[in-house]
């Protein structure tokens, strides 16, 4: 009886002193739970319980799905992030949650509010204002701090997770959750509080209430949309892990474009994208990419950057619009002038797939991108020039070309019935087609040079290959400015390069192994080519002047997204 009571005693004892001591204290302090343990992508986390009295409260929420620079799927995606680890304090094999956030009372611990510029051209160092919340240096972060922070716990790890959540790069190709102004990426969601507090846009569906008297406290904040199906997050209090929840998927999941969305609406768009880009032979890749950027927010899985996704599924668009449009422009009304088509396709060709690579490689896409915004708003303002009764006078076969055209729509009105287009009629024959090819048009003769305009194309193929375009902002331009050319021979000019650039331009992805998503392709392949189709019979319901204008404008809405001078577009 007396061992048994000593042992007893002693046991006691034991877990008296156990009971003191600090890991104790802390386990005994702590007491939070999740609300569930599946949720569906976008859905709101609540997190509830109890932390020491008079503490502040830190909620580690991170994926269990990681991610390093040694991970890159992509050849340049390798490539940056390699350089990337060589030139900051981190190196290629240092892992981060791909999905972090750190819900807290206390915000200002991690890092500050500060003053960010953005949009308009790289000289000006960005011309409107906003705020971001900047992540602070790991030498910073006290030491109390950084016990809260869960997987990120060396300096290592943290600068990384900054330059994920704080370049364009690391978001576009590994966080994939922007945090915008307009359409302009500012930084990533990381840190966040309650927004009824902060009145910061990035802490909108976050709430957290926690009375320190009691510690009792209650946290809610909205998952990402996008979130990939059945991700796994890991959650801890104060240091503490509380639990595990699963992200199931919500609606139809884009494998490679990373995005919930319903692929009508993909085909919808295409359509319309399609049918305007058809009816003026430009900026239908332009338009098709802005789509995907502001409706679809394609970005790509992880470890691909969003552009290599993008451009390859984009390049659909002016690959089958064209094809959609061909049966009226070349079969029905014998309006595509081969000779220049084929000379300028070849030229686009040769550019896209070979020196499109190496110019990429040597010149800065944002400076590229400023210089071209210059090139086609001087193109924009020569197309309104041409419209003036002085140069219309000068070009006589355009100007009597355009009143015999006026002269049958008014004649079909009256009559009832659709106007009929005026056909190619060749003058030139043989070999000399290369050089000079002559040919009549509404009974007005007009003169091409093809061999110029192959020559013309190996430029327009670089920047087919660098955007992931067609090129055909830049084709229908220097047709009627260069070729002199009325836009109804133009536009199916301009259609066949960009068939020709939109197969270059594939080329060279497949080369270096990106794929575009399927499903976001097949869209854009079902409406491009019905877009194509009802853009081809919309063309003659508009007269010459009416074109150029449209075409006009679509030059100087590119001007204004090159130097994203306005943020919505």
């Amino acid at each position: 009886m007396q061992f048994h009571a000593r042992g007893l005693l002693i046991w006691m004892a034991a877990a008296l002193i156990l009971s003191l001591s600090p890991a104790a204290q802390a386990q005994q302090a702590i007491q939070a739970e999740l609300e569930k343990q599946t949720y569906k992508a976008g859905d709101t986390v609540t997190i509830s319980g109890q932390i020491e009295p008079g503490e502040d409260l830190y909620i580690a929420v991170s994926s269990k799905r990681t991610f390093a620079p040694q991970e890159a799927k992509g050849v340049n995606e390798k490539d940056q992030l390699l350089e990337a680890a060589a030139t900051h304090p981190f190196s290629k094999d240092t892992e981060v949650p791909v999905f972090y956030y750190m819900l807290t009372n206390r915000p200002g611990e991690f890092g500050s509010v500060v003053k960010e510029r953005y949009g308009g051209p790289s000289f000006a160092k960005g011309i409107y204002s906003t705020t971001m919340f900047e992540l602070a240096q790991w030498q910073d972060l006290s030491p109390r701090i950084k016990e809260k922070l869960g997987p990120l716990d060396s300096r290592q790890k943290w600068d990384f997770f900054r330059y994920t959540h704080e370049t364009n790069y690391g978001i576009n190709t590994i966080t994939k959750e922007r945090t915008q102004v307009g359409k302009i990426t500012i930084f990533a969601r990381s840190v966040i509080t309650d927004y009824e507090r902060s009145g910061n846009y990035w802490d909108k569906g976050t709430d957290i209430e926690l009375n320190k008297e009691t510690g009792e406290f209650t946290a809610t904040f909205d998952t990402f949309r996008h979130t990939p199906p059945d991700t796994e997050f890991q959650v801890a209090v104060n240091g503490e892990k509380i639990g595990e929840y699963t992200l199931a998927g919500n609606g139809f999941w884009l494998p490679l474009g990373g995005r919930y969305m319903n692929p009508l609406w993909i085909i919808l768009g295409a359509i319309l994208v399609g049918a305007f880009f058809s009816l003026i032979g430009a900026a239908g890749g332009m338009l098709m990419a802005a789509y995907q950027v502001m409706v679809v927010n394609t970005m790509g899985p992880v470890g691909l950057n969003a552009a290599n996704v993008l451009r390859p599924s984009n390049v659909a668009l002016t690959l089958f619009s064209p094809i959609g449009s061909f049966y009226r422009y070349a079969i029905k009304e014998h309006r595509v002038c081969w000779p220049v088509g084929l000379s300028f396709g070849i030229g686009i060709l040769v550019g896209s797939i070979w020196l499109g690579k190496y110019v990429t490689q040597l010149l800065p896409l944002a400076t590229y991108k400023e210089w071209l915004a210059v090139l086609v708003v001087l193109m924009g303002i020569r197309t309104l020039y041409e419209l003036t009764p002085r140069v219309m006078e000068k070009r006589k076969n355009i100007k009597a070309m355009t009143q015999k055209f006026n002269a049958e729509v008014q004649k079909a009105k009256e009559e009832g019935r659709a106007a009929e287009m005026g056909r190619i009629e060749p003058i030139t024959h043989g070999a000399s087609k290369l050089t000079t090819y002559r040919f009549k048009f509404w009974g007005e003769e007009f003169k091409i040079n093809p061999l110029l305009f192959g020559i013309i194309g190996l430029g327009i193929g670089i920047v087919a290959r660098c955007f992931g375009i067609g090129g055909g902002f830049l084709l229908t331009p220097i047709m009627t400015m260069i070729g002199a050319l009325p836009m109804y021979v133009a536009v199916p000019v301009s259609l066949v390069g960009t068939s020709f650039s939109s197969i270059g331009s594939f080329i060279g992805y497949l080369i270096n192994g990106y794929l575009p998503d399927f499903w976001i392709a097949l869209a854009i392949v079902i409406g491009g080519f019905v877009g194509g189709y009802i853009g081809s019979r919309m063309q003659k319901v508009f007269t010459e002047v009416q074109l150029k204008i449209i075409l006009a404008v679509v030059l100087f809405f590119l001007f204004f997204r090159f130097f994203k001078i306005e943020v919505w577009i």
